[in-house]
C-alpha cells in the first residue's frame, strides 16, 4: 500500500492509503473517534468508526496520548468541510513510538514564556507549521529571484576581525591569542565578491549585542545582502521594490491557506504587489513628523514609532532616503550636493512593522573612504583589505540587506519576531 504525505492526499480520492505522522488531538463520539494527524506537510483528520476499523485499531485510539507517533491506514474521501477539502477513513493503526502521557503543550492557551521554554515542542502546532513552511518559500523565492538576475551566492565568514555597522553591538571572542567578532554584516565581503563577479549576495546568521526588548529585535538572525558592481542608488531601489513584490506574489500563490490560518489580511498584501512604492526624503520625514507631534529634530535617527507613523501615512512600503551621513554607517556615499546626506535609503512595512531593507550606494573613493574610517575610528589596519577594493579597479556600487525575520513577520502579520524564526535567541532567552 502506498504510503503519502498528507499535502498530497487530494491525489488520491477514493483510494487506500498509507500515512506516517503524530497524534496532534484526537476526540471521540460514541462508536466514532476523530484523530487529528499530521506529518509536517500538513493536517488531516481521520475518522474511525467501531463497526468498520480493525478492532485492535479501535482500541489502540481509546488512549493512545497526544503527540505518539503513528502509521495510519484507510480510504481517502472527499469532505468540502475539511480544510484540505479531503479525510481519512480509518481503518487500521501502528503505534512506531507512543508518547508519554504528560504532553506539556496541550490544546489550551499558553503564556509566551512558556511556549518559548517549550519552542522545540511548539513547532509542532498548526499556527507554527504555518509561519515555517511560509519562511521557506520565502528564502526560496528570494534565492530564486536573484539568481534570475545574475547574481552569484557568495558565503560570508562568521568570525570577523573588526565592526561593520558599529562597535557597541559587537560579540567578541577570543581567536588564538587575538581577538575576534561574531559577524554583524556579511556587506564587506560581498563588496570584494562583487568587485570580482559582478552580482553576488550572502545569506546566513547575523549577531547584533543590542540590550533591546522589543518586538522587532532578536540577537542572532538571518539577511540576505545582495552587493551590485555598476549599480547606483536609484537602481539599487528598483531592484528592492522588484524583489519584494515578487516574493510576496510568490507567498501569496502558494500560501493563501496558511495566511489565512495566520489570519493575515490578505488584502494588504495584495496592495504590495499591485502599487508601486512611496518614496519621501529624510527631510520631508522629519518634517511630517513634527506636524503630527513627534519629539524628533534633523538628525535624529528614526525610533519605532517614527516608522510606524511614515508607514502608516503612505498606507504602502515607503523608501524613506537622504539620511545624515552622521547616523548612517561609513561606508555609505554622500550625495553629490549634499555632502552632509547620503545616497542611502531604508524601506519601511506599513502596519507597524518597521524598516525591512537597509541599503546605500557604497563610498568608492579610496581617500574619502580611509577618511571615515578615521572619523569613526574604526582600525584602519583590519580595514586594510576593504580599502585595496578602491585601490585596484573601484566602481559605483551598491548594496542592501533584508532582515529575514521582520519580512516575514510583515507577511505573516506577526506580532513578535521570536515567531518568525525556528529557535529564537533574545537578550534574556539561549534556551533551547
Amino acid at each position: 500500500m502506498q504510503t503519502v504525505l498528507i499535502k498530497d492526499i487530494g491525489k488520491y480520492d477514493g483510494k487506500k492509503v498509507t500515512l506516517k505522522g503524530w497524534l496532534y488531538n484526537s476526540r471521540s463520539s460514541g462508536k466514532i473517534r476523530f484523530l487529528i494527524i499530521r506529518d509536517g506537510t500538513g493536517f488531516i483528520q481521520g475518522v474511525l468508526v467501531q463497526s468498520q476499523a480493525d478492532p485492535e485499531a479501535w482500541e489502540l485510539a481509546a488512549d493512545l496520548p497526544q503527540e505518539s507517533a503513528i502509521e495510519v491506514t484507510g480510504s481517502v474521501r472527499e469532505d468540502v468541510r475539511a480544510p484540505l477539502g479531503y479525510e481519512l477513513q480509518v481503518e487500521g493503526i501502528r503505534v512506531i513510538g507512543r508518547a508519554a502521557p504528560d504532553y506539556p503543550i496541550s490544546l489550551k492557551e499558553h503564556g509566551p514564556d512558556f511556549l518559548l521554554d517549550n519552542r522545540h515542542l511548539w513547532l509542532r502546532t498548526p499556527r507554527q507549521a504555518a509561519i515555517m513552511h511560509i519562511r521557506n518559500t520565502v528564502v526560496k523565492a528570494l534565492r530564486d529571484w536573484l539568481d534570475s538576475q545574475g547574481f552569484t551566492l557568495i558565503d560570508a565568514p562568521i568570525l570577523t576581525p573588526a565592526a561593520c555597522e558599529g562597535t557597541t553591538t559587537l560579540f567578541e571572542t577570543e581567536y588564538f591569542g587575538d581577538k575576534a567578532y561574531l559577524s554583524q554584516s556579511g556587506q564587506l565581503y560581498m563588496e570584494a565578491a562583487a568587485m570580482a563577479l559582478g552580482r553576488v549576495y550572502c545569506f546566513g546568521p547575523t549577531f547584533r549585542a543590542e540590550k533591546s526588548k522589543t518586538r522587532r529585535h532578536l540577537i542572532e538572525f538571518w539577511m540576505m545582502e545582495p552587493e551590485m558592481a555598476f549599480v547606483d542608488h536609484e537602481e539599487n531601489l528598483a531592484l528592492q521594490e522588484a524583489m519584494v513584490k515578487e516574493v510576496v506574489a510568490g507567498v501569496l500563490a502558494k500560501h493563501r491557506e496558511d495566511l489565512t490560518l495566520l489570519e493575515r489580511d490578505l488584502s494588504r498584501l495584495e496592495e504590495v504587489v499591485a502599487r508601486p512604492f512611496a518614496r519621501i526624503t529624510y527631510d520631508e520625514a522629519i518634517e511630517y513628523l513634527q506636524e503630527i507631534g513627534h519629539e524628533i529634530q534633523w538628525g535624529d535617527d528614526f525610533g519605532a514609532p517614527d516608522e510606524t507613523a511614515l508607514a502608516e501615512h503612505q498606507g504602502k512600503p515607503v523608501f524613506v532616503e537622504g539620511f545624515p551621513a552622521a547616523i548612517k554607517a561609513f561606508y555609505m556615499k554622500p550625495h553629490p550636493q549634499r555632502p552632509e546626506v547620503v545616497l542611502a535609503a531604508d524601506l519601511l512595512a506599513p502596519e507597524g512593522y518597521g524598516e525591512i531593507i537597509g541599503g546605500s550606494q557604497r563610498i568608492d573613493d579610496l581617500d574619502l573612504m580611509l577618511s571615515r574610517i578615521k572619523e569613526h575610528k574604526l582600525p584602519e589596519e583590519a580595514f586594510k583589505w576593504y580599502l585595496d577594493l578602491r585601490r585596484y579597479g573601484s566602481v559605483p556600487h551598491s548594496g542592501f540587506g533584508i532582515g529575514l525575520e521582520r519580512f516575514i513577520s510583515w507577511i505573516c502579520g506577526l506580532s513578535h519576531l521570536r515567531e518568525a524564526i525556528p529557535f529564537p535567541r533574545l537578550i534574556n532567552r539561549i534556551y533551547p
